[in-house]
């Protein structure tokens, strides 16, 4: 087990083009690091570039306490699981388990020592015989990841491990990464697109857009106090609404102005965020979670009016679209009027095509400054 640092590290290809630009991260001795973003944002080539299979163009990889920028890929001591299996079909479970240990020519009963307290600790103990054809997606997973574990590397590497298997296996699969992170201790870098993975499997999430890290922080800190538009929007399910507003006076307070609706901002936010008041008179970004809305027939506090345009119940909550004259932010695709999604309790009775009264908790009301997009705190 090691610290793995990525120190300035960049990658720009011959045509120009960035991939990652200036990335500084430090993945702890046995942390569980996970990089997420949307697609083409650089996170795998970050980790392509930990594992050796990318060259750097500039900056500096340690893992442990080497510099390992020069390093082959197979010196490097990581262990790497694809979204593909990569399984050799011509052999058992615990030949490809032990696959690569073979090839370093370990001895027979080291290997046949590690392959069967991986298999036990995946759960493969009475599958070892089988062939990968024989297998679900989920075994074959935990198979490409016994693979990984029998090499005791310093770190795994983990690219989009779940992306091949369907819902229900990717909770399962997902868990028992989880589990084995735990209790194996091995510092490991997971990549995904998917933020419901970055969230529940991450000891701390790093965001990444366009080659560049937006926020490196604990899952909780990333949804409460997200740093900027970017990782505003991106983390949550369903996304945060972004609104423009005005900001007002309102005796010794402050409003916002949206569209021809108004929230006020109530006293325990603008002591979080004292900024706000330099922006009396002028626009500023309000950020709204779906789950901080609220049918007001079942909750009291201030409220915006708005035309229900769909209702999707999922059971234990009620997603509901909505309009409510909110302007758009310049990143929205809606004109005058960006839409809104609420997340309802089951209770509530809204019809598409209503007028309904939402109540908004304006406690929990997010903040950026337009121009530039970061989050409204300090003075």
């Amino acid at each position: 087990m090691a610290q793995v640092v990525l120190d300035g590290v960049s990658k720009t290809y011959g045509d120009g083009t960035s991939a990652v630009a200036d990335l500084d991260l430090t993945i702890s001795d046995g942390e569980f690091l996970v990089l997420v973003g949307p697609s083409g944002c650089g996170k795998t080539t970050a980790l392509r570039m930990v594992a050796g299979l990318e060259d750097i163009t500039a900056g500096e990889v340690r893992i442990g306490d080497r510099v390992v920028n020069d390093v082959p890929p197979r010196d490097r001591d990581v262990a790497m699981v694809f979204q593909s299996y990569a399984l050799y079909p011509h052999l058992s479970v615990a030949d490809n388990i032990g696959f690569g240990l073979k090839l370093r020519k370990v001895p027979k009963a080291e290997i046949d020592r590690r392959v069967r307290s991986a298999a036990e600790v995946l759960g493969l103990s009475d599958h070892l015989k089988r062939k990968p054809r024989n297998l679900s997606g989920g075994q074959r997973q935990r198979v490409a990841m016994g693979r990984a574990i029998v090499r005791e590397p310093q770190a795994f590497l983990m690219d989009e491990p779940l992306s091949n298997l369907d819902a229900k296996l990717r909770v399962q699969t997902r868990a028992e990464i989880a589990r084995l992170q735990r209790e194996l201790k091995v510092t490991t870098i997971y990549v995904t697109h998917d933020q419901t993975e970055a969230m529940t499997l991450g000891h701390r999430v790093a965001v990444m857009n366009k080659g560049v890290l937006q926020q490196v922080a604990r899952p909780q800190d990333l949804y409460d106090r997200p740093v900027n538009v970017f990782v505003a929007g991106f983390i949550g399910s369903p996304a945060m609404n972004l609104v423009e507003a005005r900001v007002a006076g309102a005796g010794a307070g402050l409003e916002l102005a949206i569209g021809s609706q108004t929230l006020p901002v109530p006293a325990e936010l603008l002591q979080q965020r004292p900024a706000l008041r330099s922006y009396e008179g002028g626009p500023v970004v309000v950020g709204i979670r779906p789950e901080d809305m609220e049918d007001a027939a079942l909750a009291d506090g201030p409220t915006i009016e708005a035309s229900v345009d769909l209702v999707e119940s999922m059971g234990s909550d009620v997603v509901v679209h909505l309009r409510a004259g909110a302007p758009a932010t310049s990143g929205g695709t809606d004109g005058d009027d960006t839409g809104l999604v609420a997340r309802f309790s089951p209770r509530t009775a809204v019809k598409e095509g209503q007028r309904v009264r939402v109540r908004v908790d304006t406690g929990r009301l997010h903040l950026f400054d337009p121009s530039t997009g970061l989050s409204v705190w300090g003075t």
